[in-house]
């Protein structure tokens, strides 16, 4: 059985404006982000433990196509997204994310 997947509430909005960005740049865009997200939360969901660990236990998942990756950590309980995180801006922003319980 698959564990929930549970977004910190600044790993949303960065998700939700990087789809705004896309779709004001090409109609659709931000769909297909939105999409390519999805497919990277699945994988996610079905294999936790498949990425490199980059600091922390976080695991890093590189999306195709958008420098982006969806950076998370499984619990006992769930799997947290810390950041969906432009991978060409600010490394290390998200480690103040990750003060207890984490």
């Amino acid at each position: 059985m698959s564990k929930p997947i549970t977004f910190l509430h600044e790993a949303q909005i960065e998700m939700t404006d990087a789809a705004v960005f896309y779709d004001a740049q090409v109609r659709g865009l931000g769909a297909t982000f939105l999409g390519t997200i999805a497919r990277g939360l699945r994988e996610i969901q079905s294999h936790p433990t498949r990425w490199p660990i980059i600091g922390q236990n976080i695991r890093r998942l590189r999306i195709g196509r958008f420098p982006y990756g969806i950076l998370h950590r499984e619990t006992r309980d769930e799997i947290i997204v810390v950041a969906i995180m432009h991978l060409h801006r600010r490394p290390g922003y998200w480690t103040d994310r990750l003060a207890p319980p984490f």
